[in-house]
């Protein structure tokens, strides 16, 4: 092979970013990849929940999300569509479990008192926008903390 022949593009690499989002469901979120890393099919985010706090209960539209706990300890609860809140028990997480919130599903999740809460979120396909998130009536963690976006 002759010349400089290689990649026309070359996906740049995606870097934690410094600015917060306020998620729908009132979690602190940062880019990790998105669109602009070249990721067409899904994004990746980190997700942080100050100690003691409890998200807002959503539910989303189109995309499904995989979530790897970096550190901290919480609950979070998953009800599927049609089933009451109080049907369903939430699970304890740790620093490198893992977990699906299937399409639909509604969720909710808290950091206990002592830490935050932080994971790592990846979302497929990729995160359309801050109208994806639906508000849920009642979550199965009691009323929420945070505040809406």
């Amino acid at each position: 092979m002759t010349g400089n022949a290689g990649p026309a593009s070359v996906p740049p690499v995606g870097r934690r970013s410094d600015d917060v989002i306020t998620a729908p469901d009132g979690s602190e979120v940062r880019l990790l990849l998105t669109g602009d890393h070249g990721a067409s099919r899904c994004s990746v985010v980190e997700v942080t929940i100050a100690a003691g706090e409890v998200s807002r209960p959503v539910r989303h539209r189109t995309v499904e999300e995989a979530w790897y706990v970096l550190s901290g300890a919480g609950e979070v609860w998953r009800c599927p569509p049609g089933v009451a809140a109080t049907e369903v028990l939430p699970v304890r997480v740790t620093a490198g479990d893992a977990l699906v919130i299937p399409t639909g599903w509604a969720f909710q999740f808290r950091a206990e008192a002592g830490s935050d809460l932080r994971f790592v979120c990846v979302t497929v396909p990729a995160w359309p926008g801050m109208d994806e998130a639906q508000d849920v009536a009642e979550g199965g963690l009691g009323p929420a903390t945070l505040p809406s976006p």
